[in-house]
């Protein structure tokens, strides 16, 4: 599949900014019933990829998404979806636990999802980019050369500003690794909201997601979670034969194994992220 972008022009007004929803429902309507709380736009509300995943609801979830009309780009998932591929492409090493536990997940969202869901899903383009203020904003699942590619805050500044110049962007919203960062890079940003669809490995239920405010000419961003009905999701994952360890990972917040992590974030497994201790150093990017 050749590379497709879509440049949205200029975006004003609030913004949702949401990744990996992996087929949880409960999830996704709560988001959506943040979006009216906030007076977001659905045409504001963009989604990082990876709408289907590990949870039980994937054609319900799409159908939904569509819906709400939000935005999103393809994450590999919907890649290897509409390519009809036999796996997830999510890049895990072959004969891990992740590995093993999408030979289960994956083949059950391929038998769950209609034709007409995956001929939505390959409408998806790779990236989104968009002016916001008078930066440069792009959208990319893992990074602009490699959908699959896992990176977080630890990574190195070097591989974020690959994408950043490929890009030509001053900010880069990420998905894929699952947890909520945001990294300063000679003046620009890589934000990764995190995920809906799974807790941050962080011993909460709660999900992160985050919002993008264009204040006097200033982009702020704020991390924050949501709550919704995880009982649900994980009872109807049991329900469906899917992995009971990731039912257990919604309710329990800690992920079954650290197989994707550098060594700092696996250090940080259990403890509850606060970002409001960053809010003063880090959310404002002036003109």
């Amino acid at each position: 599949m050749d590379k497709k972008i879509i440049h949205l022009g200029e975006r004003k007004g609030k913004m949702l900014i949401f990744g990996g929803v992996y087929s949880n429902l409960q999830a996704l309507q709560a988001l959506k019933e943040v979006s009216k709380e906030e007076g977001i736009a659905p045409e504001n509300c963009i989604c990082t990829g990876d709408i289907i995943g590990y949870c039980a609801q994937p054609e319900e979830t799409i159908k939904l998404f569509k819906e709400w009309k939000a935005l999103s780009i393809l994450g590999n998932v919907e890649l290897q979806l509409v390519e009809g591929a036999e796996d997830c492409g999510c890049d895990f090493t072959q004969g891990s636990r992740c590995d093993n536990f999408s030979k289960l997940w994956y083949p059950y969202a391929q038998s769950k999802l209609s034709k007409e869901s995956l001929n939505w899903m390959a409408t998806l383009p790779h990236h989104i980019s968009f002016t916001y203020g008078s930066k440069k904003v792009s959208v990319v699942h893992g990074s602009y050369s490699n959908i699959s590619e896992f990176i977080f805050e630890s990574t190195p500044d070097q591989i974020k500003e690959e994408s950043l110049k490929n890009l030509n962007s001053d900010i880069i919203l990420a998905g894929h690794c699952g947890l909520p960062f945001h990294s300063t890079i000679n003046e620009r940003l890589w934000l990764n909201p995190g995920v809906i669809g799974m807790p941050a490995n962080d011993g909460t239920s709660r999900v992160w997601y985050m919002i993008l405010e264009n204040i006097e000419g200033s982009i702020n961003y704020t991390h924050r979670y949501l709550n919704y009905n995880y009982e649900q999701a994980s009872s109807l994952m049991e329900e469906n034969n899917l992995p009971i360890e990731y039912t257990k990972t919604l309710v329990s917040g800690i992920w079954d194994n650290m197989e994707i992590l550098p060594e700092i974030e696996k250090k940080l497994q259990g403890i509850p992220y606060d970002f409001e201790t960053y809010i003063k150093e880090y959310q404002t990017i002036k003109k």
